[in-house]
C-alpha cells in the first residue's frame, strides 16, 4: 500500500498513537523539521546552566568555551545517530530496547529515562516560575501553569509538539542573535574575566556537555517516527546533529560569558542584566523569549516520559495503546514534575550538575549497546511485531544487551567525578572525567563480541523479518 501523508492527530484533533508502529499511510514531515526541533529542544535554560560548569571550577573562558563546543558536539553525534531508527522502525525511542535487553531487562534503562524527563521538568518549571517573576509576582504558582500548559501541548500530541518547538526556534533566533552581540561588547567592559587552565576542569566541563547532549538519545526517535520510511539517512542524521548541537551550545557558550565575568551570574539574572545593557526593557524580553522553548521542551519530556512509562508497564502487564492510555499517563507526569519542583531547594545549581552526570554515566553504555545493535548487528533489520510484544523472540532478559551494559558501566566507575565521589583513575589524573568514552567504547565492543561469538535465532543472519511487519500493516490500515 502506497504511503499517504495524513495528520498523526486523528480523533477530536488529538493524537491517538503511543507505542504502537506507526502505519505508513500517517508518515509525514522532511528531514529539515528535525533541525529546529532539536535546536528549540536545546535552547533551554539548563543549557546555559552546563556553561556555568567550567567557569565555576576556575577554568578560563576560553578554555571553557572549548569544552562546551567540543563536548556538546561529541554527545549529539550519538544522540543524532538514533533519529534514523524513527522511520526505519516506526517506533518510540526506549522500546527498540527491548531488541537488546529484552522485554524486563530493558526496565533499568527505561527507569533511568523516565527519570531524566521527569528530572529535567523539575528544573524547567523551577526556571520557567523565576523568568516569569522578573515581570509578575506569582512564585511557585507558575510552576503550575508551565505544567498544564506543556501537558495540554503534550496530550494534543506530536503534531503540535513540532509546531510549538519550529516557531519558538525563530523567536530565540531573533532576539538572541541581538543579546550574543551585547554580551561580547558589554560585558569585557563592565567585568574583568577570571580563570585559567586546569585539565581536570577541562574534562569535567567536557563531559558535563557530553552527558547533557547524550541523554537527549532516549528522546530522539519519539519525534522521528512519523517520518516516511525512505528519508534520506544522512539528512535526517545531519539535520538533528546541526540543530542538537547549535542550540544547546549557543546558550551554554552564553552561559559560559556570562559566569566568566559577572559574579554569582545565575541564568535568570544574568540575561537580565545584560540584555538591558542594550536599552531598559531588553533584558525583559530576552528572559520571556526563552520561555517558549521551556515550555515546549516541558511537554517534549513529558510525551517522552509518559511513552517510555507505558512501554515498562507493557513489559510486565501488556496494556493497548490508546488515547486514554496517552492521556492518564501525561497527567501523572505532569503532576509529579510540579510536586518535585516545588520541593526543589533555591540553590539547584549542584543538585542539577550531578544529576547530568548520574543520569550521562546510566545512559551512556545504553546508547552504545542501541546503535551498535542497530548500524552493526542487526543493520535495521528487526521484527516490529516482535518488539511490540512483550514474550516475542527478543524475550524477557536478554543477556548480550545486559552483560555489555554492566561491563561498561563497572568499566566507567574508575573514571567516574561526582561531589560525592572520585574513581581512582580521575584521582590520579587529577579530577579529569574520561568515563563516557570508555563507557561507550566497552560497552559498544562488548556487545559486538557476544553477538558474532554467541549469535542466536535472532541474529542477522538468521533474521528474515524486515522492519516493516505485514501483520501491523494489515491491522493499522
Amino acid at each position: 500500500m502506497a504511503a499517504s501523508p495524513t495528520s498523526s492527530a486523528a480523533i477530536d484533533g488529538i493524537e491517538t498513537r503511543s507505542i504502537d508502529w506507526i502505519p505508513l499511510n500517517e508518515r509525514h514531515g522532511k528531514a529539515w523539521h528535525q533541525g529546529p526541533f532539536w535546536f528549540n529542544g536545546g535552547f533551554v535554560l539548563p543549557s546555559m546552566l552546563i556553561g556555568f560548569v567550567g567557569p565555576g571550577l576556575g577554568l578560563g573562558l576560553g578554555w571553557s568555551l572549548l569544552a562546551v563546543i567540543t563536548g556538546m558536539a561529541f554527545g549529539t553525534l550519538f544522540m543524532a545517530l538514533h533519529a534514523n531508527q524513527g522511520p526505519r522502525l516506526g517506533l518510540p525511542q526506549m522500546i527498540q530496547s527491548r531488541t537488546q535487553f529484552g522485554a524486563r531487562g530493558a526496565m533499568f534503562p527505561m527507569l533511568v529515562a523516565v527519570c531524566i524527563y521527569v528530572g529535567y521538568n523539575v528544573f524547567q518549571f523551577v526556571l520557567v516560575g523565576e523568568a516569569i517573576s522578573v515581570v509578575l509576582p506569582g512564585g511557585k504558582i507558575w510552576y503550575v501553569v508551565c505544567a498544564v500548559v506543556a501537558t495540554v501541548i503534550a496530550i494534543v500530541g506530536h503534531d503540535l509538539l513540532h509546531t510549538v518547538q519550529r516557531y519558538s526556534s525563530f523567536v530565540i533566533l531573533a532576539v538572541f542573535a541581538v543579546f550574543t552581540v551585547v554580551a561580547i561588547i558589554h560585558l569585557p567592559t563592565e567585568y574583568e574575566a577570571h580563570g585559567g587552565f586546569s585539565f581536570s576542569a577541562f574534562l569535567f566541563q567536557f563531559a558535563a556537555a557530553g552527558g547533557y547532549q547524550i541523554s537527549y538519545a532516549i528522546y530522539v526517535s519519539d519525534y522521528s517516527r512519523y517520518l516516511p520510511q525512505g528519508i534520506s539517512d544522512r539528512s535526517l542524521i545531519g539535520w538533528t546533529f546541526v540543530g542538537g548541537t547549535a542550540g544547546a551550545a549557543w546558550l551554554a557558550c552564553l552561559g559560559t560569558l556570562l559566569s566568566s565575568y559577572i559574579p554569582d551570574a545565575n541564568p535568570i539574572g544574568g540575561i537580565h542584566s545584560t540584555g538591558n545593557a542594550l536599552f531598559a526593557g531588553f533584558g525583559v524580553i530576552c528572559v520571556l523569549a526563552t520561555l517558549p522553548p521551556l515550555i515546549g521542551t516541558s511537554a517534549v519530556n513529558a510525551y517522552g516520559a509518559m511513552l517510555t512509562g507505558a512501554t515498562i508497564i507493557d513489559g510486565i502487564r501488556h496494556v493497548q495503546p490508546s488515547k486514554k492510555l496517552r492521556v492518564v499517563g501525561l497527567l501523572i507526569v505532569g503532576a509529579t514534575g510540579l510536586l518535585l519542583s516545588v520541593a526543589m531547594p533555591a540553590n539547584y545549581l549542584d543538585a542539577f550538575t550531578a544529576f547530568i552526570h548520574i543520569m550521562g554515566y546510566c545512559l551512556v553504555p545504553w546508547t552504545a549497546v542501541n546503535l551498535m545493535d542497530f548500524y552493526v548487528v542487526r543493520r535495521g533489520h528487526y521484527s516490529i511485531d516482535d518488539i511490540l510484544d512483550p514474550t516475542g523472540r527478543y524475550g524477557q532478559w536478554a543477556w548480550r544487551g545486559l552483560t555489555a551494559y554492566f561491563a561498561g558501566f563497572v568499566a566507567m566507575i574508575p573514571f567516574m567525578s561526582l561531589t560525592f565521589f572520585e574513581g581512582p583513575v580521575t584521582k590520579a589524573l587529577g579530577g579529569a572525567d574520561l568515563s563516557f568514552v570508555v563507557g561507550l567504547v566497552v560497552s559498544g565492543l562488548v556487545y559486538l563480541v557476544l553477538c558474532r561469538r554467541h549469535p542466536s535465532g535472532n541474529s542477522p543472519g538468521h533474521l528474515s523479518v524486515n522492519s516493516v511487519p505485514s501483520t501491523a500493516e494489515r491491522s493499522a490500515n
